[in-house]
């Protein structure tokens, strides 16, 4: 035991802080040089330069001395100095994810393991860290923020006042959809205080779920959901100190029912940064808050005709650079998504990805060796590469450009130009995921037909760590695919991105039914070029070799690389635009391709890609024999107030756009054959969707096929043999209604 002891000492040496274990996420030291992952039980510690792998925390070390069961982290996070562990688990979902659970502080010399909140119900606690002078952890319980001293247990309660719709340190059902936010607390520097979200939903309208299957009596479950036109919650900023537990809100200007605050963080131990959209979303300011005063300036405005995107994520909003004294920001204003340097006193700033393209995510800011990484894909909207550019690009510009005349060959012939990181023979989609420091990234590819490879990558250099396990060692082609990439020119002179995934044993002189999938709304787009984007998740079977040609497309205002005026031409066309787009390229394709069997077409999507669906089955029965929708927004009217006046605007004030666009405006022209599929338990798109668009087709005597799914959420998952019967179901009613197969 005192040796295992001894080389965990040299390794908190060595290796630095490591990150919060994330999903999805590589867990990376501070110093970048190691990361972690939980191996068999332990969390393991490995370096990515030589593969070796040591163990932190043993899996004894992670089982409850009481029950002796294991506690199987879905998270953990280490506190500063490596002395403890804190741990979540036996979790359960919020929403989205599963956000609430148990928390355990285990002491890693000791291997003393104890839960926090010990008072509370178990699965009660929420977001819980430590604070950064290692004194103690803070968490959300039943939307109150509460402060446990680690060495004695002492439980603080820092906020009282919440409640349901009352809510502190977290976020309601809005937020969390559709700005990202979920953890509503931050920790100043110095560990004294304590920056929160207040979000009172107490006049906001509850929508209320039934659930009817799990017990002889039906149970209301109430959902606080501000539905588009309807005030929003109001949203504050609070600052307790720990001392004497004195709460003082932020004065921010503006009416807090008429404005959002979807990110804040603390730029020191006195002052916070906090992001504020107007209720359009078309007005963003950045504000200054005296912490410890309460009182607030704007530093940056940004305003648009159409929506300005929240940029950044809710726990790293602003990349701060120079010791805090400027931070990256990304911006549209100039009609492209650029990043610029800002200075926070001068207010001054620098655009540091000057040229005629759109960047896609910073991935890392390596201020040592002065690089800003980020994705893009200049000339092909379906693909993502890595590229960089020098932090400090404008003065570096004006120097070389001052001693050496032909600066512009270090930028590959042109300052505008930004430097390829990727390799430009490997044409698709490039993954990052870059350590702290800049040093190792997890660097994947794929595209159409060649499956997903990775490797662990050098940089600047973008070298291989192993070359027998790079990417070019084992990259392999799947011939078996054939997918074409096109982009089709429709009559409205609109040039969209789109795929074809033809049979298996295809014969251009025959005709195949065609099925089209898609989404097309802001939300997210369904052409790039990846391995497997081409495949049906729902049907039950090989699509190809039963003999159907699948197709996707991404309409305007989808969020592709293709500038600002591409992804907002949908501002207040949501269901119009769109669904133009989607059949004029359809169109075309029946027009331009022979072996595309006109009689036999379908159409299918899901959520936002069921209101197109139910649209275009609707609007264009010429083109569309058949539809499968899957928990459809059939009134626009019924979704939620940020996502849809982000994207339309205020139905009272242009109501005739929200009609136009909905589905059920033209559902008395259905011709074709429609299922129709919701989950009753459905909290995002409800299930009145479902219910109010079959009132209108029996009023106007239509017939269909629907599927209702017993208190399923929107992802329909819920329940033993859930998704095989919703496979099946799926598959049985496009084969009987578009038949498989050539002709």
């Amino acid at each position: 035991m005192v040796y295992r002891k001894m080389k965990i000492i040299i390794l908190f040496i060595v290796v630095g802080q490591l990150a919060n274990a994330q999903r999805g996420k590589i867990n990376w030291s501070d110093d970048g040089n190691s990361y972690t992952v939980i191996r068999d039980g332990n969390i393991v510690q490995i370096n990515p330069l030589t593969d070796s792998a040591t163990i932190m925390i043993s899996k004894a070390q992670l089982t409850d001395p009481e029950t002796k069961e294991y506690l199987k982290p879905q998270s953990y996070v280490f506190n500063n100095n490596f002395t403890r562990l804190l741990i979540f688990t036996n979790t359960e979902k919020v929403w989205r994810d599963n956000t609430r659970g148990d928390y355990w502080v285990l002491d890693i010399f000791s291997s003393m393991l104890r839960k926090l909140g010990k008072k509370f119900p178990a699965k009660s606690l929420m977001f819980a860290k430590f604070s950064p002078d290692d004194v103690n952890v803070a968490y959300v319980m039943e939307n109150n923020i509460y402060v446990e001293q680690i060495s004695t247990g002492e439980i603080r309660q820092m906020t009282k006042d919440g409640t349901r719709k009352k809510i502190n340190g977290t976020f309601d059902w809005a937020y969390e959809e559709e700005f990202g936010c979920q953890d509503g607390f931050r920790w100043s520097p110095d560990g004294l205080r304590i920056a929160f979200w207040q979000v009172d939903a107490t006049r906001i309208k509850d929508y209320y779920m039934l659930n009817t299957t799990d017990g002889n009596y039906s149970k209301i479950i109430p959902v606080e959901y501000p539905k588009v036109g309807e005030t929003p919650s109001s949203a504050s900023i609070g600052v307790v100190t720990l001392y004497d537990r004195r709460v003082v809100m932020m004065d921010i200007t503006g009416n807090p029912e008429q404005h959002y605050l979807p990110r804040m963080s603390w730029s020191n131990n006195i002052e916070l940064v906090v992001q504020q959209l107007d209720r359009r979303q078309q007005v963003s300011n950045i504000i200054l808050c005296d912490a410890i005063k309460g009182t607030s300036r704007i530093f940056l405005t940004e305003k648009s005709t159409t929506w300005v995107e929240v940029n950044g994520t809710e726990d790293d909003p602003w990349r701060w650079v120079n010791g805090g004294l400027e931070f990256v920001w990304v911006s549209e204003k100039d009609g492209l998504r650029h990043i610029y340097r800002k200075n926070r006193i001068e207010g001054t700033e620098t655009l540091l990805t000057k040229g005629n393209y759109d960047i896609g995510d910073i991935k890392c800011i390596d201020e040592e060796r002065n690089f800003v990484y980020f994705t893009a894909s200049p000339e092909d909207a379906t693909a993502l590469y890595l590229y960089r550019v020098p932090l400090d690009r404008g003065n570096f510009i004006q120097q070389v450009e001052s001693v050496f005349k032909k600066a512009a060959d270090l930028f590959s012939g042109s300052l505008d130009e930004p430097d390829l990181v990727s390799s430009k023979d490997q044409k698709g989609v490039h993954q990052y995921d870059i350590s702290p420091t800049g040093r190792f990234a997890y660097h994947s590819f794929s595209n159409y037909n060649t499956p997903r490879v990775s490797e662990w990558i050098t940089l600047p250099n973008h070298k291989p760590v192993n070359e027998t396990k790079s990417i070019a060692a084992n990259i392999k082609t799947d011939e078996k695919n054939d997918v074409e990439y096109l982009r089709i020119y429709t009559d409205q002179n609109i040039t969209v991105d789109a795929w074809i995934n033809k049979p298996k044993n295809f014969d251009p002189s025959k005709k195949y039914p065609v099925v089209l999938y898609v989404y097309g709304e802001p939300a997210a787009s369904t052409v790039m070029n990846r391995y497997g984007a081409h495949s049906n998740f729902l049907y039950n079977g090989d699509m190809r070799a039963d003999g159907y040609i699948q197709v996707s497309i991404d309409n305007r205002g989808t969020p592709v690389l293709r500038g600002a005026a591409w992804r907002k031409s949908i501002y207040r066309k949501i269901g119009d635009l769109n669904i133009v787009d989607q059949a004029g390229a359809f169109k075309k394709l029946l027009q331009n391709r022979p072996y595309f069997d006109a009689e036999r077409t379908a159409v299918w999507g899901w959520s936002g890609g069921g209101t197109s669906t139910l649209n275009l089955l609707f609007r264009y029965p010429e083109l569309f024999k058949t539809g499968i929708s899957i928990a459809a927004v059939s009134n626009q009217l019924f979704y939620d107030n940020i996502y849809q006046e982000r994207y339309m605007g205020l139905p009272q004030e242009n109501m005739k756009d929200f009609v136009n666009g909905s589905p059920i405006t033209y559902a008395k022209n259905l011709q074709g054959n429609l299922l129709y599929i919701h989950g009753t338990g459905d909290d995002n798109v409800h299930f009145s969707n479902a219910e109010v668009l079959v009132n209108e087709l029996i009023k106007h005597s239509k017939q269909f096929q629907y599927m209702p799914y017993p208190n399923r959420s929107h992802s329909i998952s819920e329940g033993a043999g859930t998704f095989q019967h919703l496979s099946t179901l799926y598959t049985n009613y496009l084969k009987e209604h578009c038949p498989p197969g050539a002709r």
